[in-house]
């Protein structure tokens, strides 16, 4: 990891705490806030610990555009969970042969950037 690349990560990393340290629920509510700062703060050390091993320049690129997004997302709708896709799984495909592939493949590349590893940590 060069050390912009480096200085940017643990920038990125202080950023996420000081948003949980000033983090209000959109209900108000002391305990709701609570639970969101704590959630904000596990799901931090979590991906930043999963991904501290990571080399590749491309990966480590695409896991800061990821924590970008989840950030931007998390201000604007004040909501720290990560917003799901509203599709049914599969529920355009059928469920055999090449078009459940395709469509498995489709789904896939559609899937958001902020969302890449939330099913790999939850």
């Amino acid at each position: 990891m060069t050390p912009v690349t480096r200085q940017e990560v643990l920038g990125l990393y202080r950023k996420i705490f000081r948003i949980a340290k000033k983090w209000q629920s959109a209900s108000g509510q002391i305990e709701e806030s609570i639970k969101e700062k704590e959630y904000i703060k596990n799901e931090a050390r979590t991906l930043f610990r999963k991904n501290k091993n990571v080399r590749d320049p491309k990966l480590i690129k695409q896991c800061i555009e990821e924590c970008e997004a989840r950030i931007e997302i998390g201000l604007h709708y004040n909501i720290p969970y990560p917003r799901p896709i509203h599709l049914p799984p599969m529920g355009l495909a059928h469920k055999q042969g090449r078009t459940l592939r395709h469509q498995e493949r489709l789904r896939k590349i559609s899937k958001p950037i902020y969302l890449k590893s939330h099913d790999e940590v939850s």
